[in-house]
Parts: C-alpha cells; sequence; structure tokens
C-alpha cells in the first residue's frame, strides 16, 4: 500500500488540532463566565454565584487539563512531519509562541492553583483576583496563537532571504492583516459556545426539577450573553469575510462555491461543488446574493474559482459546506438568545418545556460551529500552508509515510481514550450538580448575614 507522507501529515496534524481546539474555546469562555460568577459573588455576597462558581470550576479543571495534554502534540509536530515550515517560518512563528508561553501560559500556571484549591484558604477577594487573571491568561493565549496562524493566513512584516522568512516589523507580524478580525471572532465564538453549554446545563435542570436557584442564574446569564453576541458575532463574521475577500479571494471562491468570476455570484444555498467539472450540481441559490454580501452590489463582480490555476484553487467541498454549517449554528444562537430573552420578558422561561427542551440539547451547537470556521479557515488556505510563501506539500518533513500512519492510528487511540475519560468526568459533575464535593476540599460554611438571610440568601439548595 502507497502512504502518501503530504496527506497523512495533513490528516494527522487536522485530527490533532481539531481535537485540541474543542478545549481551549470552551476554557476561554469558561474562565470568563466564571470570573463573573465571582465578581458578583463578591459585589453582591449572594451563596448561588459562590456555588456556580466553585461548580463550574471543576469543570474548567478537567477541560483544561485536556487541552494542555491535547496540545503538547501539536508543537512536536513542527518539527517531526513539518520540519520544512519550521525551518522557513521558525523565525516569525517561534517567537509568536515563546511569547504565548511568557504572557499566557506562565501566567495561568502560577494563578491556577489558587483558582483551584485556594477556595477559604484564600481572602475572597485575592481568588476573585486569581480567577481573573486565569481568565485574562486564556485571552492572551488566544491572542498569541490567532496572530501567528493570521500571520500565516495573510503575512506581513518580514522578508524572505535565501527561502527563510526574518522579522523585520513585529507589530506588522502580530497586528497582520487578518489578525484583528480574526481574534475577536474567535473570542466571540468561545464565549458562545461556553453559553450554549452553561444554557444547556441549566435547562436540564429545570426540566428535572434539580438546583432551581443555580439553574435560573444558568439560564439567565446565558439566555442575556446569546441575545447580545450571537448578533455581533454576525457583524464580526461578515466583516472577517470581506477581509478574507480582500487578501484570500480564492478562499472566498470556494466558500461561495462561485467558478465564473465574470457574472455576479449567487448566494448558493445548497449545491454539490463538482471541482473536475467546475460546477456545481442539485443548486439552490439566489442570484446575486453572494455578489450583494461581499461587493454590495447585487450586479458586483469578484474572482471565481476559474481565474486561478487549478494548483493554486483550495479544495470546495470542506469550505463550502463548513461555511454553511457555521452560519446555520450562528441563526440557532441567535433564535435560543432572542426568544430566551422575549420568554425572559414575559416571566415564563423557566416554565416553557418547549423552550427548555431543545436548549437541554443544544451544547455541542457552538463546538460545531468553531470546527466548521476552521474547517473553513485551514483548507480554505490550501494549496498553502503560509499564503504565496510556502505550499503544504513543500512544508513537510521527509518522513516515510506508513510512520506517519502509525502514528496517526496511535493518536485516534490514546486521543479517543482521553476524550472519552473527559466527557465521562465532566458529565459526572454535571449530573452530581453545584451541590457536589468532587476533586474539592472541605469547606466551613459562610456565616448567614441578617440581610441576607432576610432577602432568602445564603441558604443551602436541596442539592447541598
Amino acid at each position: 500500500m502507497d502512504f502518501d507522507p503530504v496527506t497523512l501529515a495533513r490528516i494527522q496534524f487536522a485530527f490533532t488540532v481539531s481535537f485540541h481546539i474543542i478545549f481551549p474555546s470552551f476554557t476561554i469562555g469558561l474562565s470568563a463566565f466564571i470570573a463573573v460568577l465571582e465578581l458578583l459573588w463578591l459585589k453582591t455576597g449572594r451563596e448561588v454565584f459562590h456555588r456556580l462558581a466553585r461548580y463550574w470550576t471543576k469543570i474548567f479543571a478537567v477541560s483544561f487539563a485536556m487541552g494542555v495534554v491535547s496540545g503538547i502534540v501539536l508543537s512536536y509536530q513542527f518539527g517531526t512531519n513539518w520540519s520544512r515550515f519550521a525551518e522557513v517560518a521558525g523565525s516569525v512563528i517561534a517567537p509568536l509562541i515563546g511569547f504565548e508561553v511568557l504572557t499566557a501560559f506562565f501566567l495561568e500556571a502560577t494563578f491556577l492553583g489558587i483558582m483551584l484549591f485556594g477556595w477559604n484558604r484564600v481572602p475572597a477577594w485575592l481568588h476573585v483576583l486569581a480567577t481573573c487573571v486565569v481568565a485574562f491568561g486564556t485571552f492572551m493565549s488566544a491572542f498569541w496563537i490567532l496572530s501567528a496562524n493570521s500571520w500565516m493566513q495573510t503575512p506581513a512584516g518580514f522578508e524572505m532571504r535565501d527561502g527563510v522568512a526574518y522579522p523585520l516589523d513585529w507589530l506588522e507580524i502580530i497586528f497582520n492583516p487578518s489578525f484583528l478580525h480574526r481574534l475577536p471572532h474567535m473570542l466571540l465564538a468561545a464565549y458562545l459556545t461556553t453559553s450554549l453549554v452553561v444554557l444547556a446545563v441549566g435547562a436540564r435542570y429545570l426540566l428535572a426539577g434539580r438546583f432551581q436557584e443555580e439553574a435560573k442564574v444558568m439560564v439567565v446569564m446565558a439566555i442575556g450573553m446569546l441575545a447580545i453576541v450571537a448578533p455581533i458575532q454576525a457583524y464580526v463574521g461578515d466583516a472577517h469575510g470581506l477581509n478574507t475577500a480582500k487578501y484570500q479571494p480564492a478562499k472566498i471562491a470556494a466558500i461561495e462555491a462561485h467558478w465564473d468570476g465574470s457574472k455576479p455570484a449567487p448566494l448558493v444555498l445548497f449545491a454539490w461543488p463538482d471541482a473536475k467539472a467546475e460546477k456545481n450540481l442539485y443548486e439552490i441559490s439566489i442570484p446575486g446574493g453572494a455578489s450583494l454580501m461581499i461587493t454590495h452590489s447585487l450586479t458586483g463582480l469578484f474572482p471565481g474559482l476559474k481565474d486561478f490555476p487549478p494548483q493554486d484553487r483550495p479544495p470546495v467541498i470542506g469550505p463550502f459546506f463548513g461555511f454553511r454549517a457555521m452560519v446555520g449554528v450562528g441563526v440557532v444562537m441567535i433564535l435560543f438568545g432572542w426568544v430566551g430573552a422575549f420568554l425572559l420578558w414575559r416571566r415564563k422561561v423557566f416554565e416553557t418545556r418547549w423552550y427548555l427542551w431543545p436548549a437541554s440539547l443544544a451544547w455541542p451547537l457552538g463546538f460545531i460551529a468553531i470546527l466548521s470556521g476552521w474547517i473553513v479557515t485551514e483548507q480554505g488556505r490550501q494549496p498553502w500552508v503560509i499564503q504565496g510563501i510556502l505550499r503544504t506539500a513543500d512544508a513537510v518533513s521527509p518522513v516515510i509515510g506508513w510512520s506517519v500512519a502509525v502514528t496517526l492510528v496511535l493518536f485516534i487511540i490514546v486521543y479517543s481514550i482521553v476524550f472519552a475519560t473527559g466527557l465521562y468526568f465532566m458529565n459526572r459533575l454535571i449530573v452530581k450538580g453545584p451541590g457536589g464535593t468532587l476533586i474539592e476540599p472541605p469547606r466551613k460554611e459562610r456565616p448567614t448575614r441578617p440581610l441576607a438571610a432576610a432577602h432568602g440568601e445564603g441558604q443551602i439548595t436541596p442539592g447541598e
């Protein structure tokens, strides 16, 4: 059997990075959510915020650990499978990854212990500060990783000497043309993903009649985030698309399955793109729709796939369907937010089962949108690993195909075990609920303040 090392190396990296991105995207949003809960607890003294913060911190710990474990492999692959990429881009990419370690990972590692085990061992303000610092650390991690990825999409601030990229202007490298669009788009996706998970857990408790006080807080906060942030994400995504049309027109042509750039592009709702025949099969489209979105004119023109040599065209299937999956999930997020906000305004959301039931099943949607978005981003850049500079086929190490195949199989086995174990423990924590005591040290109950007791605060819920 002939093992193509380029194809196998791409599959291996795609598998590991797709697995890994699930956990950082969740921890970015979850750390921010926990920080907000602790700030509310510090300001109001309501024990429900304290209980929820401790509860979600346990789930955060599991997700954070899985993200660290799955991310270690990625850095090794630069040397094992992609040594030519490391040789060409190492002078730019390596410092950016180093900045992430210095400004994000060290920051998280320093304060993570206080966040996880400092309950009632340090003053409340210090614990809240540690949680906020960890949340800031996850933001900084996203900042540097997305800067590096954006530079690969829209390289700037460098010069090529003897086939090697040398940095000239670090501000141009860090804040390359697509970075300020890609960063907010990814951060908002992480916040929305976490909001759907929080909404699903709260809805599950409401339907089961458990942890009612905590469930109501989760549902209200999640709906508020979805109702406000999901429409903002639609605007940010549109701006990101226009930026992509400017700097990566072939990617936009693949996303829209647009072949003939001499004609206005329809908005293709569904089709099966046929790359060999250079046309779409079974197409259902809106005339001029894509032209309107990209050029703001129904008769506007933008490059089609036929305007690029066949060897410079990205694959069409992945970007085309990935983009539609991402947009479809975005529409569902907006609906969850706006319908939930309407029910909150009518004071009926906690009893409306036709809303709570689908909400309790909605937790995977954010992860699906993130994975779909990364398929669009990475496949749409092909055949380049660094846009216009280094082709993917030229970035691979001189490795034997079967060795990559063996490690790929091992990765699939190990990652499946890690994923199943992580999901098991997170689901166990969710089933146990905010009143559980898994992986946390015993604590003395805070004395109930007279004012809080008068308002029904600081009382123990049925789950404790």
